[in-house]
């Protein structure tokens, strides 16, 4: 059991200065940090924020989210390096970059995307240009060079070392035309979950990811994979989702592997949660998800 490290990542470059960069705070103003029994490792801010998309790439900040990236990447590896398992809050889910990106400077690794929407759109058919919408294209290796070859790496994770788990934007995606998923990368959706059970998809999708030379994997937590009943406070709302017992038995399974190596949330939006209920739910849903790595429970 290796102790927990927080990083803040409160980067909204990928979206829009909307509420999400608000998550740090609230999560850890609602005892996130000693639910946890972590230590703060840090904070890592964004450059200024350009509402202008760039011309170039059809992307709102690609500079700003390549040179955040290699910065939250430092954050990162400098957590591994002393022997920690970093837990990054952001922010929006362009972090993913910076995360994987320490990942890929010390091997191959996986990934566990857990997100309702798949984000893969290309710069072309993402309306607003947010990169928030393509991270996993841009993990990948797909879109502009400035965001997909960060540090000259190329793909920063293999498709066959991806699952994409609990999404339920099909039809919206396939109508918005975004480009269609890889063969190769690993798919269940909320439908898939439903059909044999939170915890026995989880184990599915560790099977997947153990399938392939991978050193470990990363897994990513999008707020509205859970239910929009449960947890309305996201910019991009979806009718369904997974359950707070769900996602709890998906963290639980997930992180409790050796192989998981990093953890983050992103997307949840504070302004929407004015009281705070949702907030403390989630550093429960947080807590229990990780009480294998805490040892708290």
């Amino acid at each position: 059991m290796r102790e927990l490290a927080i990083i803040e990542a409160p980067s909204v470059l990928g979206l829009r200065p909307s509420g999400v960069e608000d998550l740090p705070g609230a999560l850890l103003g609602a005892g996130l940090l000693g639910r946890l029994g972590a230590v703060a490792a840090g904070r890592v801010e964004a450059p200024a924020y350009d509402p202008g998309r760039d011309a170039g790439t059809g992307i709102l900040n690609p500079g700003g989210i390549a040179e955040y990236s290699i910065r939250l990447a430092d954050a990162v590896g400098g957590v591994l390096d002393r022997g920690l398992f970093p837990v990054v809050l952001g922010g929006d889910c362009s972090i993913l970059l910076g995360n994987l990106l320490a990942l890929a400077r010390r091997g191959r690794y996986g990934l566990l995307f857990l997100d309702g929407h798949t984000d893969f759109y290309q710069p072309s058919a993402e309306p607003t240009g947010e990169a928030a919408s393509m991270e996993l294209a841009l993990a990948t290796g797909r879109g502009p060079r400035v965001l997909s070859d960060l540090e000259g790496r190329g793909p920063l994770v293999r498709d066959e070392d991806v699952v994409a788990f609990g999404f339920r934007d099909s039809a919206e995606s396939a109508e918005e035309g975004m480009q269609p998923l890889p063969e190769r990368l690993h798919t269940i959706g909320l439908d898939g979950v439903r059909a044999v059970g939170a915890a026995a998809a989880a184990r599915q999708a560790l099977e997947r990811l153990g399938s392939g030379g991978s050193a470990g994997y990363w897994v990513h937590l999008d707020a509205d994979v859970l239910d929009d009943a449960v947890m309305p406070a996201v910019d991009y709302r979806l009718p369904g989702g997974l359950t707070w017992p769900e996602l709890e038995s998906v963290l639980r399974t997930a992180l409790a592997d050796e192989r998981a190596v990093g953890f983050d949330v992103t997307i949840f939006n504070p302004r929407l949660d004015p009281d705070g209920t949702i907030a403390a739910r989630l550093v429960e849903c947080l807590g229990r998800g990780l009480s294998a790595r805490s040892g708290h429970n």
